[in-house]
């Protein structure tokens, strides 16, 4: 992995490439040579008017076809977006040199009332059939714990809702991909950082540390940031990220199993 490497950024459930925040500008300022690319899943973002596939597999292909720039890549997958990393390198090796995968969980690794704590199934439910205004405050009080009264945030989440909606299908087919998504049989060959938030509310932070234990990868947790780490710890992650590529060929980087 060199200073030219070309970054491909992919979120999670009913968010679009904007959701990144400053954590673009900030990887790019710590890889200013680097390529970033920053695709939508179909139904959300520039592709709302799409309708969501019901697999993380039609996705990743999704994804694929809009990146088109230099090869090989590096997948930064946030949640859903993990998954789609996981799913993008170990069926296309070639076209991905190292993934960094936040915290993101996969079947049968984790349980269900792991993957989303148990508490919040009754409110997601809720919150896919929610008007796109109360959707977006919902979104922002289980995924940031740095930001849950941010009013200036909040209102500029629900314009971007009101630019381009995501719709109650949409939502409920990236749901149910999420939730179907299962460990592949062969444990990619590329270079990976599993890294967690041991406070998010949203997915228990020991489905990061499985994964990890399981694929034996670098693993880092933060004590206080919330599900959507990027948004609360943009430069945190950033700098994460730069030392993991010049550091990561060493065997003891960032190892923390406890």
């Amino acid at each position: 992995m060199t200073d030219c490497t070309h970054f491909v950024l992919i979120r999670g459930l009913l968010r679009d490439a904007r959701h990144w925040g400053e954590f673009t500008d900030k990887l790019q300022q710590s890889f200013p040579h680097s390529l970033i690319s920053t695709p939508d899943v179909p139904g959300n973002g520039r592709l709302y008017r799409a309708v969501s596939p019901t697999t993380i597999v039609a996705m990743t292909e999704t994804l694929r076809r809009q990146v088109t720039a230099s090869y090989p890549l590096t997948l930064i997958g946030l949640s859903m977006g993990g998954m789609i990393a996981i799913d993008w390198m170990c069926r296309y090796p070639d076209e991905v040199e190292a993934a960094v995968l936040i915290n993101t969980s996969v079947r049968p690794l984790s349980p269900f009332y792991q993957r989303l704590h148990w508490m919040v199934y009754p409110r997601l439910f809720k919150m896919i059939c929610n008007t796109p205004t109360k959707r977006e405050l919902d979104i922002l009080d289980l995924t940031s714990n740095h930001h849950r009264h941010d009013n200036q945030l909040l209102s500029r989440w629900q314009n971007w809702q009101q630019q381009c909606p995501v719709s109650a299908i949409s939502a409920r087919n990236q749901f149910l991909a999420a939730i179907k998504f299962s460990l592949p049989v062969n444990k990619p060959r590329q270079s990976i950082l599993v890294v967690t938030s041991t406070a998010d509310r949203l997915v228990d932070y020991h489905c990061s540390l499985k994964l990890s234990q399981a694929w034996q990868t670098d693993y880092l947790k933060h004590d206080t940031a919330g599900h959507d780490l990027p948004l609360d710890e943009p430069e945190w992650l950033a700098c994460v990220i730069s030392r993991w590529f010049n550091h990561h060929c060493l065997a003891n980087f960032c190892i923390n199993y406890n």
